[in-house]
């Protein structure tokens, strides 16, 4: 049953008919939860919330299904937009951003063009830029222009998904660029030619990764809910006194926000990753695959 509610809600996140729907009826039914807001003033109020309470933030304004330059152009003008009101507002926050949103599907030559937009407004404001790891069929070139951009930029990072066999060979080969990564599971449903099909595979490569970058040096940023992950990295970090500037923790904005909390009580960075926009459709869904529990909170609403 599990795995067919996360199907359907993978495949509904890929549908047009339905995000076009769902902006129709706007952030209802419980996406209030994990989705900041339409505007970047209610998602930088969040990010003010989330200040206050000790936790820094990654913005990542929502762009899917994009299908001409001028919707990648318009794309990449919100993610400066985003950096400017970042600016403005004085908050701890950094961006997030999809290549498929900068027009990677249309041609790389747009991607890049609109990549150094982006990281030159940046990098202005002293600031940093994560690029999200997308499906398989993304990865490769994703990895390719991150290298590219690292010739030029020292504020870009890149995210890595432990469900993938090529992972732990990335880790080495990215390890000459003293990448900045996000470290992450996986969340896209992938075949069983590249990806591990058990939970317990992916659990177990996600901690040797973790282990691997943390000890080459590089700053890592676990992004798990997962408190055996948690406590593996904690652990991992105490043995090899591994100081606490060069790790991060981060977590989904709504989700665990009583972890999120122990945790900088404890005296660790946590970030939060704040989503908004008007394309949040696909963002939801994904999120509903990805826990069970995350379907009968919106399932409540919908009875309200």
């Amino acid at each position: 049953m599990e795995v067919l509610m996360r199907n359907v809600f993978q495949a509904l996140g890929k549908n047009q008919s339905a995000n076009k729907l769902a902006k129709r009826y706007g952030l209802q039914f419980g996406a209030k939860r994990f989705v900041a807001g339409e505007s970047i003033e209610k998602a930088i109020a969040s990010v003010k919330q989330l200040n206050k309470e000790g936790k820094v933030v990654t913005l990542d304004h929502l762009g899917e299904f994009v299908f001409t330059e001028a919707e990648a152009n318009e794309s990449a003008a919100m993610c400066i937009k985003t950096l400017d009101a970042i600016a403005k507002a004085g908050v701890q926050s950094n961006l997030s951003l999809k290549m498929t949103s900068l027009g990677l599907d249309i041609s790389k030559d747009l991607c890049m063009k609109n990549m150094r937009r982006i990281l030159d407004r940046a990098k202005m404001y002293d600031n940093f830029v994560r690029i999200d790891m997308e499906d398989y069929a993304h990865c490769q070139i994703s990895l390719d222009i991150y290298r590219e951009l690292r010739k030029e930029y020292d504020n870009v990072g890149i995210v890595i998904q432990a469900y993938l066999y090529r992972t732990e060979q990335d880790i080495r080969d990215l390890n000459a660029y003293n990448a900045n990564l996000r470290l992450v599971k996986g969340a896209y449903k992938e075949a069983t030619e590249v990806a591990f099909p058990e939970k317990k595979d992916v659990d177990e490569n996600y901690k040797k990764i973790i282990k691997e970058h943390l000890l080459n040096g590089n700053y890592t940023a676990i992004a798990s809910h997962d408190e055996k992950v948690i406590e593996y990295t904690k652990k991992v970090v105490q043995e090899h006194q591994i100081p606490n500037d060069q790790f991060e923790f981060q977590m989904l904005y709504g989700i665990c926000v009583d972890l999120q909390e122990k945790l900088v009580q404890e005296g660790y960075k946590v970030r939060v990753y704040v989503p908004y926009g008007v394309d949040w459709f696909g963002y939801f869904m994904r999120r509903l695959a990805e826990r069970p529990a995350n379907v009968w909170f919106v399932l409540k609403n919908l009875a309200k």
